[in-house]
């Protein structure tokens, strides 16, 4: 069976990704659409649902709440960011925003401490929550939210960039019994 991913240590930070050609391409896709749309102010939330293989059960979900960025006396709505009324580039530097990122992945990857260890093979969803007049591409579809009933959920670190801020939680399904 060909190895689909491998380590790789960036930043101070060692982290498993995926060299499976069509993952990628499907990954790259996702990531050049909603960049797109991000730029544009059009995504208020993007998900990231683990499922069991077998039961399509909702086992984990990371929510990442994102938000446009205003100054004073905006709207605070998630519109199409307005020049005008958006944070100074000067505000934060490139150096910081990376750091904050930094502490939300070291975040996300010590999480194996208090997530229930899953037991069945998984697979993912990439859920992305957009303005409703975005034209959306022919191969994406609606989805339900793949909400977990009764879960655990755990508030992770947020951070800002000049534009945006992102708030992020997990959800998870709680084991049911605990093997000592």
């Amino acid at each position: 069976m060909p190895e689909t991913f491998k380590r790789e240590s960036k930043y101070g930070l060692t982290v498993l990704t995926t060299t499976d050609e069509g993952l990628l391409r499907y990954l790259n896709n996702v990531q050049k659409q909603v960049t797109e749309w991000l730029l544009a102010g059009n995504v208020q939330r993007l998900v990231v649902v683990v499922q069991g293989v077998d039961t399509m059960e909702t086992l984990e979900r990371w929510q990442f709440n994102v938000s446009v960025q205003q100054e004073e006396g905006g709207n605070g709505e998630n519109t199409t960011p307005n020049p005008a009324t958006l944070k100074k580039p000067a505000s934060k530097s490139v150096k910081d925003i990376h750091n904050e990122i930094q502490a939300i992945i070291r975040q996300i990857t010590a999480s194996v401490t208090f997530l229930p260890l899953l037991q069945e093979p998984c697979t993912f969803d990439l859920l992305v929550y957009t303005d409703k007049d975005i034209n959306m591409p022919e191969k994406w579809a609606d989805s339900d939210p793949c909400y977990i009933l009764n879960s655990a959920e755990v508030k992770l670190r947020s951070f800002t960039t000049t534009v945006h801020k992102v708030d992020s939680m997990v959800a998870y399904k709680e084991a049911e019994e605990w093997e000592l």
